[in-house]
């Protein structure tokens, strides 16, 4: 089991490969189609509310509940990621992402990005909301809360040991990308058995 600790840096995203399982410890910001789109429009939240800057984003929509005046995560399952495609290798640039968190895979522009400015694509296990809920130790706050509504606000949350496993490398390579690869060249053999 690796470990990825904040402050995130680049040194500790080149040391992971794909097919590495890790556990974060730190803070991240959650992010889906509204923020990448409006980000991606040139838009930026005030500094003192999110720096995005060298962090992990996760596509995220968590179930939030407020108690006693203190916002409680009670399911957070990943989204899935190729909805942020369009985006998400510009938002890597522009922020220096170490990571990003979510469901699904991403495509060849984020796999680029990844390994053109020390990125990682790290898959979260859908069907999970509780268990990983239960690896956010503290919401440190919202940005956007009216603006884009809970599941697309941007949440800044403070997590402890949140397991994921490297799907894209910040060396090029993309388990997801490898699969599709083996799935269709093995498509192209049932096809030409078919056609006998």
């Amino acid at each position: 089991m690796k470990t990825l600790t904040a402050p995130f840096t680049e040194e500790q995203v080149r040391q992971l490969k794909v097919g590495d399982m890790v556990e974060i410890t730190g803070l991240i910001y959650t992010g889906r189609d509204a923020v990448h789109k409006w980000l991606s429009e040139g838009n930026e939240p005030p500094k003192n509310e999110v720096d995005l800057n060298n962090s992990i984003i996760y596509h995220c929509g968590p179930v939030v509940m407020k108690k006693k005046n203190a916002w409680t995560v009670t399911a957070a399952g990943p989204t899935t990621s190729i909805r942020e495609e369009p985006y998400q290798a510009g938002i890597i640039e522009k922020y220096k992402l170490k990571g990003v968190i979510g469901k699904g895979g991403m495509g060849e522009k984020t796999r680029i990005a990844c390994q053109k400015f020390g990125c990682v694509y790290l898959h979260a296990i859908g069907g999970a909301a509780q268990v990983l809920a239960e690896k956010i130790v503290r919401v440190e706050g919202v940005y956007g809360y009216e603006k884009f509504g809970s599941p697309e606000a941007i949440w800044k949350l403070q997590v402890v040991k949140l397991p994921v496993v490297v799907t894209i490398d910040a060396h090029g390579n993309s388990l997801h990308a490898e699969i599709e690869k083996q799935s269709s060249a093995e498509l192209q053999t049932l096809f030409a058995g078919m056609k006998k």
